[in-house]
């Protein structure tokens, strides 16, 4: 499955990057094979005045990827997220190579958490926790689910 992790660098050894639309690099990885399919240099997104977390939703969405590993992703952001069906968690830390590491440890990882308004999973602990809402989000810019639906471990 092709996933996308929020990045500092252009490679596994770089930090994950907390910001989406204004991250340095998107990395796009094959969750399976572990390989780094691509690195987008995101200049234009950190440089942008507005819309950074819109357009750089679109891309993701035009990549085929499947699941975003991040630390925050804004409501607009979101709101695109959502419509292409893409997985987002969120909470993100430590480097790429440790999250790539703990996303092919953690059991039921290819698991999709759907929300009655698309995805809807909130932050809990990172990867520790992934947690579904129950879609009725109160627009504070951490997914559109309030974080109190079932979750898992």
């Amino acid at each position: 499955m092709k996933i996308l992790i929020t990045s500092t660098g252009p490679n596994l050894d770089a930090m994950v990057d907390p910001r989406f639309g204004r991250t340095a690099w998107f990395l796009i990885i094959d969750s399976e094979t572990g390989e780094l399919l691509e690195a987008i240099d995101n200049q234009a997104g950190q440089d942008a005045a507005q819309g950074a977390g819109i357009s750089a939703a679109a891309m993701v969405a035009d990549k085929g990827v499947k699941r975003i590993y991040t630390g925050r992703l804004g409501p607009k952001a979101m709101d695109v997220i959502n419509r292409s069906g893409i997985d987002v968690i969120d909470g993100i830390s430590g480097s790429v190579g440790q999250v790539l590491a703990r996303v092919n440890d953690s059991p039921g990882s290819s698991t999709t958490t759907q929300g009655q308004q698309g995805n809807s999973v909130a932050s809990g602990e990172g990867m520790k926790r992934q947690c579904r809402g129950d879609g009725k989000g109160k627009g504070r810019g951490r997914g559109m689910g309030n974080g109190r639906g079932p979750c898992r471990l």
